[in-house]
């Protein structure tokens, strides 16, 4: 019998392809992913690992391996889901990881109705950014992750979970109250001398920018990195420079300080997805919240 952790170490390191990776996501030191690898190459009678260079990589047999893995780790999240579900109802605990925007006016409406019409669902709820909350959902630490992506910084599909969409929202230009006076959306080019601000935890914030800037024809002048979109907009409001912002974060109190304006030609957009791994995908747990989710948003968009 192989060892299930080991199983997943491999695993991990089929995706991530480093040890040091592996070791950062696990929470365990590269010596000890090693040493448990190597164990696991004896319990399988096969050399699983081959060093090249200063670096090792799966041999034939650890990819063959670590397909296997993969496919019994997904089958053991499948029982250990209907073994917390009863008579396939949504009874149980969900772990959801997601971003505060969203979180704020959609996932929280959504939780208390799911758990309303649902008394034995409960929903533990952990504030990561995008990239975090995928991560969590891949290694087993949350059930369902919600993400954003630009459309000019596409999300590519991640091996072994599946995405539904959510929402998609205009991406707008937050200026200084100045510009109120000039209607209209904005040409990106009159605004190639201001200073931008650019989210500082998430690097497609900053791609965001570059990306638009670039096919106007010049680099954003990038001058501050601010998460919380509040306190952005009271930069922008002060003169400290300018960014985009999503429609969703627009609606706190202080974007009434700001103009907002949209951008001429192809605007950008903030696609929100649901995701979670393939074995819980039809999970009653998961489809009663994204149920709620869906409601609460079309209610909003009415």
């Amino acid at each position: 019998m192989f060892d299930l952790t080991r199983l997943r170490l491999l695993r991990e390191l089929a995706h991530r392809g480093t040890m040091t990776a592996v070791a950062e996501a696990m929470g365990m030191t590269s010596s000890a992913v090693s040493q448990q690898l190597a164990t696991l190459a004896r319990e399988a009678g096969v050399e699983l690992l081959e060093q090249v260079g200063r670096r090792v990589r799966l041999t034939a047999q650890g990819e063959r391996l670590a397909a296997h893995a993969d496919t019994v780790l997904r089958q053991l999240d499948a029982a250990a889901l209907e073994l917390r579900e009863f008579a396939q109802q949504p009874a149980g605990e969900l772990q959801v990881a997601g971003f505060s925007t969203f979180a704020k006016h959609y996932l929280l409406p959504a939780v208390a109705r799911a758990q309303r019409r649902f008394p034995r669902l409960r929903v533990r709820l952990s504030e990561l950014e995008s990239d975090d909350a995928l991560a969590a959902v891949r290694e087993g630490r949350c059930d369902l992750a919600l993400s954003f992506a630009y459309n000019l910084v596409p999300r590519a599909p991640v091996a072994g979970l599946s995405a539904q969409a959510l929402l998609e929202e205009p991406v707008l230009l937050a200026l200084p109250a100045t510009w109120r006076d000039r209607g209209g959306a904005v040409d990106l080019r009159r605004l190639a001398r201001q200073d931008w601000i650019v989210g500082a935890r998430q690097s497609d914030d900053g791609l965001l920018a570059e990306r638009a800037c670039a096919a106007a024809g010049f680099v954003p002048r990038i001058a501050h990195t601010i998460d919380d979109y509040d306190l952005m907009l009271r930069m922008v409001a002060a003169g400290f420079g300018i960014g985009f912002v999503p429609q969703l974060a627009l609606r706190a109190p202080s974007a009434a300080a700001v103009a907002v304006r949209a951008v001429r030609g192809a605007p950008p957009t903030r696609r929100i997805h649901a995701w979670t791994r393939d074995a819980l995908a039809e999970s009653p747990l998961v489809r009663a919240l994204l149920a709620e989710l869906r409601e609460v948003v079309a209610a909003d968009a009415r």
